[in-house]
């Protein structure tokens, strides 16, 4: 099977040594995404639905480099720093996949990789 790996461009994937996402076969996995930009710095601070819109346009973005759509997805993962904004990033998430509803887990993390980050999100798709 041949393995395509996506990258953002942002320069700490090479650092770490992850791709944004990977597609081998007919699967694809996109890994935790954040919302910052090309530069690292933090989107929409403060605000865990704006938060979440942002890291599911990137997801789609990746999605597509992959040859993928939101409506191949089947998993989703969202790690937040306080469960007390579900109902915003849950809203988030289902302005995305109200009709795809994928299998979803959502828990509540001790904290992110910046203070200023509230969400973080993973996605597995699988295309048919």
């Amino acid at each position: 099977m041949t393995r395509q790996n996506i990258s953002s461009g942002a320069p700490w994937e090479a650092t770490v040594g992850y791709s944004r996402a990977v597609r081998v076969g007919s699967q694809v996995y996109v890994a935790g995404t954040t919302a910052v930009d090309e530069n690292g710095q933090t989107l929409c601070p403060g605000d865990p639905y704006r938060q979440t819109k942002a890291i599911l346009r990137k997801i789609e973005q990746a999605l597509q480099e992959a040859g993928a759509t939101m409506h191949d997805v089947v998993r989703t993962r969202l790690f937040v720093t306080d469960i007390n904004h579900w109902q915003e990033i849950g809203r988030a998430h289902g302005e995305f996949f109200g009709d795809v509803r994928p299998a979803a887990t959502m828990v509540e993390v001790s904290r992110l990789i910046s203070p200023d980050l509230l969400v973080e999100i993973e996605v597995d798709a699988v295309c048919l």
